[in-house]
């Protein structure tokens, strides 16, 4: 992947269409690659379920759901509170809608022959034709990964003294000394090639010791996900053909919970292993390392090809599984909610990490800039400050540009906002129709406003990329 990669970016094309592009690397690749494309000069189309990527290299979300495309600004954060703010209120007001039309009806039915009223009735017949339906927000849920409770063991679970490992005789690993309790969530970190599956491995019994010792509670019963085991999976089967293998007694209903608790629900459990997408692939290998209620739960890059909400379904499951856990993963943001602890294999040994993550993450950024600044001489690095500065000074008047149409598009939300909160009390159609059609004009101003400050904000956008554009060919 990092090959692949590097011919493809070092080629620097004017437009780079990425799909998965974190998906197999390390996470050192990770965090290099998202400096990299947060840098990159040219445009970008990504398609990511890493978090990190989408909040460091991207400005903009573009949302499909329901057949539909929906464009935010910012990263992935800024998008997900924003779409979860407009579920909100499209569901109040959905209801709000709703009680409005019940109170009308009420009215109408009351009222509609009887003479002194039958005017304000046959208005209020006339609302409810012109009225538009709102669709109450529909949120794709996934559905939860369950992950079964083991019963408590007596620690350790499990002992590695002066060991060493590897293969064919040659040692990856050596001098290994480690202890891991039921309560233990440990990370593993360190760059491809160091050792990390070599260790796991180790410790799900799937690599004996080539020197040393490596002893485990007699009890000990040890999950195993690998990214590599969908291999494995025959394609021709079902995952009810998959689990009945391991549970040959249980009935057809419990072989179902057992697939639901790993999130692999009743409309796929009996479609063939060849038809099913890499995510859903995953949830199987995902409960089929489970099944037994392993004490310790070993996972190498479990969110390869998970989408997002399937992540935070992972991380959630963790967080609520009572066993240890062993985690290699590029995926920072499932190692700052899961692990409390960090080791890191480099050099041939492993040895705890006291610093975080985010230490972690600045010493790498440290060292690729360390290699980058060495290889310019020091008159050139003069000149690229200086002509950095000379490019800040003549965009400052287009940026500041940009930002006030911002303001003003946010300032027009708010109004917006608060008219269709107006529009949607049910109480304004007890008032003069006058009121409510004087609310509906302005309403149309706000939105004719809206229209023309997005078109100055484009514009002004489109200023600020033409300058970059200009300055990169200068």
């Amino acid at each position: 992947m990092r090959v692949a990669l590097a011919a493809l970016l070092f080629s620097a094309p004017d437009l780079l269409l990425l799909d998965e592009p974190t998906n197999y690397l390390d996470l050192e690749g990770a965090i290099w690659l998202k400096g990299f494309l947060a840098r990159y000069p040219h445009t970008m189309l990504i398609i990511s379920h890493d978090r990190g990527l989408l909040n460091r290299a991207v400005r903009q979300i573009l949302h499909l759901n329901e057949m539909r495309l929906t464009l935010y600004s910012g990263g992935y954060d800024s998008f997900d509170r924003v779409r979860r703010e407009k579920l909100a209120l499209q569901s109040a007001m959905a209801r709000k809608q709703e009680a409005q039309r019940a109170h009308m009806q009420a009215f109408v039915g009351r009222f509609r022959y009887k003479a002194t009223k039958a005017r304000q009735a046959q208005a209020r017949i006339k609302m409810l034709e012109k009225m538009e339906p709102i669709a109450a927000a529909i949120e794709n849920a996934m559905p939860p990964i369950v992950l079964p409770d083991p019963e408590e063991l007596m620690p350790p679970l499990m002992m590695i003294e002066d060991a060493s490992v590897g293969y064919a005789g040659r040692a990856v690993l050596s001098r290994l000394s480690l202890r891991i309790d039921q309560d233990d969530r440990i990370a593993l970190l360190g760059a491809n090639g160091e050792g990390k599956s070599t260790l796991a491995k180790l410790i799900a019994g799937r690599l004996a010791p080539m020197e040393g010792r490596r002893s485990a509670s007699g009890k000990l019963r040890i999950g195993y996900f690998a990214q590599h085991q969908a291999d494995e999976l025959v394609a021709a089967e079902t995952p009810l053909d998959h689990i009945r293998r391991l549970r040959p007694d249980a009935p057809p209903q419990t072989l179902r919970a057992m697939l639901a608790g790993g999130g692999t629900g009743a409309d796929i459990a009996e479609t063939q292993v060849a038809k099913l997408s890499d995510g859903q692939k995953v949830r199987l290998l995902l409960t089929l390392a489970t099944l037994g209620a392993p004490h310790l739960l070993n996972l190498d890059e479990p969110t390869n090809h998970l989408d997002i909400e399937s992540r935070e379904a992972l991380v959630t499951a963790l967080n609520d599984y009572r066993g240890a856990v062993i985690l290699i993963t590029h995926d920072a943001h499932l190692i700052e909610l899961v692990a409390d602890r960090l080791w890191l294999v480099r050099g041939g040994r492993v040895a705890p990490y006291d610093d975080d993550l985010a230490a972690y993450r600045r010493l790498l950024l440290e060292k690729d800039d360390a290699a980058s600044s060495t290889s310019a001489q020091p008159s050139q690095r003069k000149s690229q400050r200086r002509d950095a500065a000379e490019e800040r000074r003549a965009l400052a008047p287009l940026r500041a540009e940009v930002a006030a149409c911002v303001a003003r598009l946010s300032k027009i939300a708010a109004m917006l906002e608060k008219i269709d909160t107006r529009l949607a009390d049910p109480a304004l159609y007890t008032r003069p129709a006058s009121e409510i059609e004087t609310l509906q004009i302005k309403r149309g101003e706000i939105l004719a406003a809206q229209d023309r400050a997005e078109a100055l904000w484009l514009a002004a956008a489109e200023a600020v990329e033409a300058a970059l554009e200009a300055a990169r060919e200068a």
